[in-house]
């Protein structure tokens, strides 16, 4: 499985396109903040990190085999970078992927993770021709389970004190959507919400 980003995505109100150097600050600006970060495996960012860490995420706009797709997300309207999105290939021969969303807090509640989220499913199912999309979350971040339900995706599982995480015990849910559910919804709703011109190049 070969892919490459060749062009930002687009969609109604947001572009998602891979990171640059440049977004050290705007990333900063909100994976900084504890609560942020209060659902997160990491604890919160310094600019000095970010920055160390933008060198591999800049990188990541290119699959051969398994591996992540990054992407900052813009608001189309000002261009300012307003959160950053994932889609993960985790089995090529399975066909398994999953993604992954964090947005500033000033621009939650607007409906951006929903409309970043079905971009990521699109391109999943038609430009990389995964057969399955999950995802997780803490089981107490309404907010990241309510995009996932917006989403489309059923609840797969909940994994009660199965971990112990930032010094207390884990619950997770993991949601996930096959390919032909996802083409059942896009058939039923006549939804698209991407510009085709935005969508990266498949390759073999």
């Amino acid at each position: 499985m070969k892919f490459e980003i060749t062009s930002p995505v687009l969609t109604d109100r947001l572009v998602l396109r891979p990171m640059e150097p440049g977004d050290a600050e705007a990333l900063h600006a909100y994976q900084s903040l504890p609560e942020v970060a209060r659902f997160q495996f990491w604890e919160p960012r310094s600019l000095e990190e970010i920055r160390s860490k933008l060198t591999k995420w800049a990188d990541m706009k290119c699959l051969d085999g398994e591996g992540t797709l990054a992407f900052a997300v813009e608001e189309r309207k000002d261009g300012g970078v307003i959160g950053d999105v994932s889609l993960k290939v985790t089995n090529v021969e399975a066909r398994q992927g999953t993604i992954g969303f964090t947005l500033n807090p000033q621009y939650q509640g607007r409906g951006f993770a929903t409309e970043a989220g079905r971009a990521l499913l699109r391109m999943g199912f038609e430009d990389l021709g995964l057969h399955r999309i999950f995802a997780s979350c803490d089981a107490h971040n309404n907010a990241s389970w309510g995009v996932m339900e917006r989403l489309g995706m059923r609840r797969e599982a909940h994994f009660r004190e199965h971990a112990l995480f930032k010094g207390g015990w884990d619950e997770e849910f993991y949601y996930a959507i096959l390919e032909d559910e996802w083409r059942e919804q896009q058939e039923n709703s006549g939804f698209s919400g991407v510009n085709p011109a935005g969508n990266g190049d498949r390759r073999g």
